[in-house]
């Protein structure tokens, strides 16, 4: 977790001192207006993108297949959205990357196989579980006879 921690306190840093650089070049309105316009267009392109991964998934799912690669695409561009819609540069440009097709499906597949190693290793840890299959029928008379936990309370402690 110590790469995490390092991504969310540079990344504040870098983004400030670039803006401020950048600022610094072609002044503080430009700059201001050149983050609004990637955002903006960041936000039309995510729409495009959404609904191609989404009528993908639906096609997917029409024919009876498991959407995974389509539903981690979807959890990308949420993040690629989070990160256009975020002031800065350095997140703009991890944003787009993760909008363009060619960059997003490496990484939803890399996503998916941290998925299923996760879920493996989650799975062997808990020791396996015993399945027992079998039928229920309700018996007409076990709703005549009182349920004794009723009456006396719960059972005593040993």
């Amino acid at each position: 977790m110590p790469i995490w921690f390092l991504i969310f306190f540079l990344t504040p840093i870098v983004e400030m001192y670039l803006l401020i650089e950048v600022g610094g070049y072609i002044g503080t309105l430009p700059t201001v207006a050149l983050v609004m316009l990637t955002a903006v267009i960041g936000v039309a392109l995510l729409r495009i993108q959404g609904v191609a991964t989404l009528t993908r998934g639906l096609a997917r799912l029409q024919q009876g297949q498991l959407p995974a690669q389509e539903l981690a695409e979807g959890l990308l561009l949420a993040v690629a959205g989070a990160l256009l819609l975020t002031p800065g540069f350095v997140t703009d440009a991890a944003g787009f990357l993760l909008l363009f097709p060619p960059s997003r499906a490496p990484a939803a597949r890399w996503l998916l196989t941290r998925v299923e190693a996760q879920g493996a290793r989650a799975g062997s840890s808990r020791g396996g579980f015993t399945i027992i299959e079998g039928d229920f029928r309700r018996h007409p008379d076990d709703d005549a006879r009182p349920d004794s936990r009723d009456k006396e309370g719960p059972p005593p402690l040993p």
